[in-house]
């Protein structure tokens, strides 16, 4: 793929959020085991990281782990806890030296108590990086965070109970990070098309782009052809476009 590869029109999206999906039935395809397919989806990962970094796409999540995912077998749980794990502790040099800045968003403390220390760790080391900031959602859900949203704000007016009538902003300074900008795009692979309980708040005007590539197959190329895609859609937030196609 190459630097050759990269977008010739603007403007790019803030953020890009992205479902990884598949990578199950890209192992079962090859008659392997399911964790083989999610190590071959963080080679992905990695492409997706750089394809932003490179593109100046400032914001990236990746729905790396849902709440849901606990109930898979133990197996395929500690699996994808260890390769957490091996990411953050053999790609921490490269994205300290990428300009990446790492931060967790979900129910962290869940998480065990390595992948919970390397997460902290990278967290760290990585916060100056000013290219691009990565968002893994880890035991991550949309609902629970809009609950524990609601509970911050409960515990909140029940110290202050004069304070004014609660605004949407009150409501964003209370989700598991505040800073992180809304997405504009978000992409599922694998032919899914559904949020699965995904930035529920945050996803109210995103734009969606949806593949049959299964994740561990998805490069640079086809991150392109969403972007573009991206481009050429006129984005209303409830609005009529005006002759500049923004809205009035």
């Amino acid at each position: 793929m190459g630097e050759a590869l990269k977008p010739d029109f603007s403007p790019l999206p803030r953020h890009v959020a992205v479902i990884m999906d598949g990578n199950g039935r890209w192992a079962k395809q090859r008659g392997k085991n399911r964790l083989l397919g999610h190590e071959a989806g963080a080679e992905s990962a990695r492409e997706a990281v750089q394809a932003c970094a490179d593109w100046g796409v400032p914001n990236l999540t990746l729905y790396a782990f849902s709440r849901e995912n606990w109930s898979r077998p133990r197996l395929e749980v500690e699996g994808l806890m260890h390769f957490l794990k091996r990411f953050l502790d053999t790609r921490e040099e490269e994205l300290v030296r990428e300009g990446v800045r790492v931060r967790g968003i979900g129910r962290l403390a869940d998480l065990p108590a390595g992948p919970l220390a390397a997460l902290r760790r990278v967290e760290a080391s990585t916060a100056q990086g000013q290219r691009l900031t990565l968002r893994l959602a880890l035991s991550y859900g949309g609902r629970q965070e809009i609950l524990d949203a609601a509970a911050t704000l409960a515990r909140r007016l029940a110290e202050n109970p004069q304070a004014a009538p609660l605004t949407e902003a009150d409501l964003r300074s209370a989700l598991y990070d505040p800073e992180m900008p809304d997405p504009d795009l978000i992409v599922r692979t694998a032919g899914e098309q559904r949020l699965s309980n995904f930035l529920l708040w945050q996803a109210s005007y995103a734009e969606f782009w949806f593949t049959e590539v299964l994740w561990p197959d998805f490069r640079r190329a086809h991150l392109l052809e969403a972007l573009r895609e991206y481009h050429g859609r006129t984005r209303r937030f409830g609005g009529v476009p005006t002759a500049e196609g923004t809205p009035a």
